[in-house]
């Protein structure tokens, strides 16, 4: 390998070996694919203890640089989420296999036959802050959709990193799997950053996933294309016909199951007309959740903070929230349009017909009817694990799983046909 002072040759050298073994993993049967990916959950599980321990190194790392309790949150690792870690990738190995899927056929009328087909997309850049599962998840996904990935984890999380790496491409060489299809980018310099950004022809995909900093750094000067997961300013809103014991339900969970998740609700929304907007309010304050509200909401429950004009915009990943009270339907799509992120918005309603027009109006890449927005998540989704949430328009929205990590090409079938 070159040189790790020497980013750019560095990135040069790993995305030539990748590109190799994605060449590999593309005419990979399916069954193949699926059996390295089983024995390398076995593999995670098998190195739990060395994983774990690696982990605390982090965190205690992480402790002493002042990193917020969100963070520490998404950076922890124990036994069962180990476990769950593992169970993940093993989940992706039972999916359907995408590549190889004919979206559509078509004949001409001069009997030329054409389809598109799902292919991989080739190699795939991953760049991520502090959650060292997306090592497990990115790689899973990446191989059982024929990509080879180029993994490039913060620095809060090297050990967990690196521990997690080793051991699931020890399960994946087990399984016929070349080793360059998966690998871990060595260095934590920033400037291995900017090589994989810059690295157009070497790798096909970058997706980025962390705070918008990494993000706004990744499409500022990206010259590859670019998979985005933006901020996750969620809303739930509550309409006036929604049942009272459902909405403290989904909106406690929506907001405090866990904080630090991007499906985390940011902003409640209430209908002026719904008739517990009060005892709503109280019931997430009561759960430790630090409230501000708009002067409609704290003439409801005056004890609570005033909510800013940044508040609205504000992705808190703690156990904070700002609650507005809206005119219905009609101002929690207003609000949602101008203050969302096109990430997770849900709305609890009794009232059908409302639910509908809230599902078509809200342009996110999630939207929710009577549920919390916390299953944003792409095992949720019957998707097994996923390598982010997209919220742009192009290419894959959402839980970006197996079938967002290809693309297709057109093939066509003839009979000797000339245009003439």
């Amino acid at each position: 390998m070159a040189d790790a002072e020497n980013p750019t040759e560095m990135i040069a050298e790993m995305g030539a070996r990748a590109r190799s073994a994605a060449l590999v993993l593309a005419a990979m049967p399916s069954a193949f694919k699926a059996a390295a990916l089983a024995l390398a959950a076995e593999s995670i599980r098998a190195a739990s203890a060395e994983i774990v321990a690696a982990n605390v190194e982090d965190m205690t790392r992480a402790s002493e640089a002042g990193l917020s309790g969100a963070l520490l949150d998404r950076l922890r690792l124990d036994e069962a989420r180990v476990a769950a870690m593992a169970d993940g990738v093993a989940a992706v190995a039972a999916l359907a296999d995408p590549v190889g899927q004919v979206i559509d056929a078509s004949e001409r009328p001069n009997g030329l036959k054409l389809s598109r087909v799902r292919v991989p997309i080739g190699v795939i850049g991953i760049i991520y802050e502090s959650r060292p599962n997306v090592t497990a998840d990115a790689a899973a996904l990446c191989v059982m959709a024929g990509n080879a990935a180029i993994l490039r984890g913060g620095s809060e999380a090297v050990k967990s990193n690196r521990a997690i790496h080793a051991a699931l491409v020890a399960g994946l060489k087990a399984g016929g799997v070349p080793v360059d299809a998966v690998q871990l980018v060595p260095t934590t310099d920033r400037a291995a950053v900017g090589a994989m950004l810059k690295a157009d022809g070497v790798i096909d995909l970058i997706i980025p996933r962390g705070g918008k900093g990494l993000v706004a750094r990744v499409q500022a000067e990206a010259r590859v294309p670019v998979l985005a997961h933006l901020d996750g300013i969620n809303h739930v809103y509550v309409d006036a016909s929604a049942n009272p014991a459902m909405a403290a339900a989904v909106v406690v969970d929506a907001k405090m199951r866990r904080t630090g998740v991007c499906g985390s609700m940011e902003t409640l929304l209430i209908d002026r007309d719904y008739a517990e907007s009060a005892t709503l309010i109280q019931s997430l304050a009561a759960t430790g959740c630090e409230v501000r509200g708009d002067a409609g909401a704290r003439a409801l429950v005056p004890e609570i903070a005033a909510a800013g004009a940044a508040d609205w915009d504000t992705e808190y990943l703690d156990a904070i929230a700002s609650v507005a009270i809206v005119d219905g339907l009609e101002g929690a799509v207003a609000h949602i349009a101008r203050h969302g992120s096109h990430h997770t918005d849900a709305i609890v309603a009794k009232d059908a017909a409302v639910a509908e027009r809230f599902l078509t109006s809200v342009d996110s890449a999630i939207v929710l009817w009577n549920a919390s927005t916390q299953f944003a998540d792409g095992g949720e989704f019957g998707l097994g694990a996923e390598i982010g949430i997209a919220t742009g328009r192009l290419h894959a929205r959402g839980p970006v799983a197996l079938e967002g990590l290809t693309t297709y090409k057109w093939i066509g079938r003839g009979t000797g046909q000339v245009r003439g």
